[in-house]
């Protein structure tokens, strides 16, 4: 083999090795933080963090990854599983789901800018609740099959982990391609930043005190997910909507303010209903606003060209006005004998 052809091998080998260990890496961290969230069995959580993680990998760094997410779904689960045979196929659930969403995402011409409807309405049905049926099947099966969970349990497993699942994927990975991709304008302006960090901090307080109140308020984080969708589109409102789920599924799994005392199912029923209402609010109303915004510039942008366009043909037409009337002087001027 040419030697620098070799070299080239090695250097490409070396480097997908390299985001293969960064990826396993940030699964697993992730994962370790999502499991302090676990409500069944210390390892289905209704908000999983690291699904978003491999969506967004698989994005950025293409297909060749997937080994670093199967890496990283075995450590996270070797821990807790049942048998080493279990936490294997859990691990194969847990990659082939964002592998998968990965491959539709891309078959539906998905933009990961988020700014177009019909790429959030992708990340929902395609990304989030189709793709994530994989994984909650797959791991529920193994549960059941290895005696971790009953037949009677079987259900509300399967649903914790598949709204968990999808969750990850419509929370964070918003948030990652956000902090990839796009450079909002208000940056730089430092009273549009004490507006976001001063909207974000809100938010948190809000969804606190809604927890820490007897009364089934949750609702009081909506506004600010709202007025941020509105102001900063997907940049901060998807971190409100993220940091009132973390605050309520905190909550939920310490048996706290409006969950104490509640059965399991009407627990996860009121902890997803605000979660999937706070993920299609900041979602659906961003891109709404973005897609508003794209067509006021372009009708913006059609109007300035329309008016150069205009200015450029009356100064044409008075030219050729011009011309043309000098010509007829020119010809009603007798020669001179």
């Amino acid at each position: 083999m040419n030697p620098f052809r070799r070299n080239d091998v090695l250097r490409i080998a070396g480097g997908m090795a390299a985001r293969n260990v960064a990826v396993a890496f940030a699964y697993w961290l992730v994962g370790v933080g999502g499991l302090q969230l676990a409500v069944v069995h210390e390892q289905v959580t209704p908000l999983w963090p690291p699904t978003g993680v491999a969506v967004v990998a698989l994005w950025l760094l293409g297909p060749r990854v997937w080994p670093g997410i199967a890496i990283g779904a075995f450590a996270v689960n070797v821990a807790i599983g049942p048998t080493i045979g279990a936490v294997l196929v859990i691990a194969a659930g847990n990659t082939a789901a964002p592998l998968v969403a990965y491959l539709l995402l891309r078959r539906v011409g998905f933009q990961s800018s988020l700014r177009r409807l019909v790429d959030v309405l992708a990340l929902v049905f395609v990304g989030g609740l189709g793709a994530m049926l994989i994984s909650a099947t797959v791991g529920s099966l193994t549960l059941l099959a290895t005696g971790v969970v009953t037949s009677a349990s079987f259900l509300s497993t399967w649903s914790v982990w598949w709204t968990g699942d999808a969750m990850g994927v419509l929370l964070v990975a918003p948030l990652l391609l956000v902090m990839a991709t796009a450079r909002p304008a208000w940056l730089r302006s430092l009273l549009r930043w004490l507006e976001a960090v001063g909207l974000l901090c809100a938010a948190v307080v809000a969804t606190i005190l809604a927890v820490r109140s007897d009364i089934a308020l949750l609702f009081p984080v909506y506004p600010f997910v709202v007025w941020a969708a509105v102001r900063f589109q997907l940049s901060v409102a998807i971190p409100c909507a993220l940091a009132g789920s973390l605050i309520a599924t905190v909550a939920a799994g310490n048996d706290a303010g409006p969950f104490a005392g509640a059965d399991l199912a009407v627990t996860m029923v009121s902890l997803q209903g605000l979660n999937f209402s706070l993920a299609l609010i900041a979602l659906l109303l961003s891109a709404i606003i973005s897609e508003r915004d794209q067509a006021q510039h372009a009708i913006e942008d059609t109007c300035r060209q329309l008016g150069e366009a205009l200015t450029q043909l009356s100064a044409g037409s008075v030219l050729t006005l011009r011309n043309l009337d000098a010509l007829g002087k020119s010809r009603r001027t007798p020669p001179a004998s």
